[in-house]
């Protein structure tokens, strides 16, 4: 589709007087409304991320988390590679981002890139960061602001302005979940659900030790009384974690 026009997300100065911005408002009569219909064919009630499918510079990129929370835009390494993007495309960024697990990271670099969506085009600045996330970017408030956009999670949608109309972007809640249940059925043989689906660990890679000071002479506890049913149960499951050589006996001078 050929772009209608180009927008670019630019920084408001801090002194900038926002009376210009607020008259062009008024002369806007397009209303982005969302109603309970906009729910059709969502899976509710839920508490899903709105993702979403973006054509950035010349690709449809998948898996793009829509956060009205973040002050800019982020891409990560799978979507930087993706991309062909190299260091020497990237122009310096030195300002460190807080990562969801609440620690700071230092930015590979930042690099602008067009975001078109149907007939209109948004250029922005990626931040790119080394680092992993589920998601191949996070598209924030400068994106959403110049597409004159409001995001939704609950109805799993974008809308925004165009030609005297409104558009709208549907999230990818069924297919996301879709994708990710594949997955896991593809890659059932990786997972132990049990200590017993995978034996023979070398000790050295991971063990559990009984934190007990040397020192100190062992007491032996009282003896629990249990039902016969929880005595048995208890005892197939020792004897399962003994098999595989999950746990061994240890004995303690009286």
């Amino acid at each position: 589709m050929r772009p209608l026009r180009v927008l670019s997300v630019t920084q408001v100065a801090a002194g900038e007087s926002q009376s210009e911005p607020k008259r062009a408002k008024r002369g806007c009569h397009s209303t982005l409304t969302f109603f309970a219909k906009d729910k059709d064919g969502t899976t509710q009630p839920h508490d899903d991320a709105l993702v979403i499918t973006l054509k950035i510079g010349d690709y449809d990129v998948k898996r793009v988390i829509v956060d009205g929370g973040s002050a800019a835009e982020v891409m990560y390494p799978n979507l930087y590679k993706g991309l062909g993007l190299k260091p020497k495309d990237l122009s310096p960024y030195s300002s460190p981002l807080m990562s969801f697990d609440g620690k700071l990271v230092i930015p590979e670099g930042v690099i602008r890139l067009p975001i078109q969506t149907g007939p209109e085009v948004v250029e922005v600045d990626f931040i790119v960061v080394n680092t992993y996330f589920p998601y191949t970017a996070i598209v924030g408030r400068p994106w959403l602001h110049t597409l004159g956009g409001v995001a939704s999670s609950l109805h799993q949608k974008v809308k925004f302005p165009s030609g005297g109309r409104i558009l709208e972007i549907q999230g990818c809640q069924s297919t996301e979940k879709e994708e990710l249940l594949e997955f896991l059925r593809g890659n059932l043989d990786v997972f132990a659900w049990d200590p017993c689906n995978a034996p023979g660990i070398d000790p050295s890679f991971i063990c559990h030790h009984l934190n007990v000071n040397p020192s100190v002479t062992p007491k032996k506890q009282p003896p629990q009384r249990l039902s016969k049913e929880h005595a048995k149960a208890i005892k197939e499951k020792v004897n399962k974690f003994k098999r595989v050589r999950a746990i061994k006996e240890v004995f303690y001078p009286e």
